[in-house]
């Protein structure tokens, strides 16, 4: 499914695992090389004229909006050099829903001037893959997870895999004794991206039961909830297990208060229910009064 094969947005696709969930704020920050001046260096780095031309930042816009500790870590950089960084970052994540492209271009920019930050090398992986870069994607999470030592972005990690047309390396990814650590909602996305890389291969009843597990309850209402039971419900459907699928399809919609999937539409399109451009424009509105 690399950017050649599939131009589909990852976060548009029931098996790609959500971005953003730590957004930089517990990764680490790199320390200094041995023997180097720090500060003499990052000063060179604000003065001296970005290698690309930065996209603009918004005058409302001061860096102060990031996580604490996202802060913290751009501290190891020059005053100035640090506050155009954190604009940038908080350009991208802004953006990275609306315009993935250009919050590409601003997590770039934030990547050019600070590259040995983890949040700033996540941030630029982040972005590369809400846009289909996914070899760029891969090796910018991989040198964050270097420095930040953070096994998070596994999940991300191995869906780019699956974006380069390697669900292999996915599922070795998945097998990582790492996860057991993490917390359950990255436990839950990573078996989501295990799922999609077994209908890669074409293995869809493999994929129905990658996602069984104890989070797979139809009561259940965590923030993974919406994401894993419309999952299951699509690996149900490639299964040609039709009636299974319009069910949690139906567990779904009734568990995605944020609107997170589409999954009343897929149920309404199962069931064969269809709406006139007269329901349509008067959906929403009170009914009349009576006389």
């Amino acid at each position: 499914m690399g950017k050649d094969r599939d131009v589909t947005r990852p976060d548009e696709r029931p098996d790609r695992p959500k971005r953003g969930t730590r957004g930089g704020g517990h990764a680490r920050a790199a320390g200094p090389r041995p023997g180097a001046d720090r500060r003499g260096s990052d000063r060179a780095d604000a003065e001296r004229k970005p290698r690309r031309v930065e996209p603009p930042l918004p005058d409302d816009v001061t860096g102060h909006e990031l996580d604490r500790a996202v802060r913290a870590e751009l501290s190891s950089l020059a005053r100035i050099n640090g506050d155009i960084v954190a604009r940038h970052l908080v350009m991208a994540g802004r953006l990275v829903d609306d315009d993935p492209e250009l919050a590409y271009e601003h997590a770039r920019a934030a990547q050019a001037r600070a590259g040995r930050v983890g949040a700033v090398r996540e941030a630029a992986g982040l972005a590369a893959y809400a846009t289909g870069r996914f070899a760029e994607a891969l090796s910018e999470l991989r040198a964050a997870r270097r420095i930040s030592g953070d096994d998070s972005l596994l999940p991300v990690l191995a869906d780019c895999e699956r974006g380069l047309g390697r669900p292999e390396r996915a599922l070795a990814l998945a097998a990582s004794p790492e996860l057991a650590g993490l917390d359950a909602g990255v436990r839950v996305e990573m078996l989501i991206v295990a799922s999609g890389a077994r209908r890669d291969l074409g293995q869809h009843e493999a994929a129905v039961q990658a996602l069984r597990g104890p989070q797979l309850q139809p009561s259940a209402r965590r923030p993974w909830s919406a994401r894993l039971f419309y999952a299951y419900a699509d690996a149900l459907l490639g299964a040609d297990r039709v009636d299974e699928a319009i069910e949690w399809f139906g567990h779904a919609a009734d568990a995605d208060d944020l609107g997170q999937t589409d999954a009343g539409e897929r149920l309404a399109d199962l069931q064969g229910i269809t709406f006139s451009d007269d329901e349509a424009d008067t959906e929403g509105l009170d009914p009349p009064l009576a006389d």
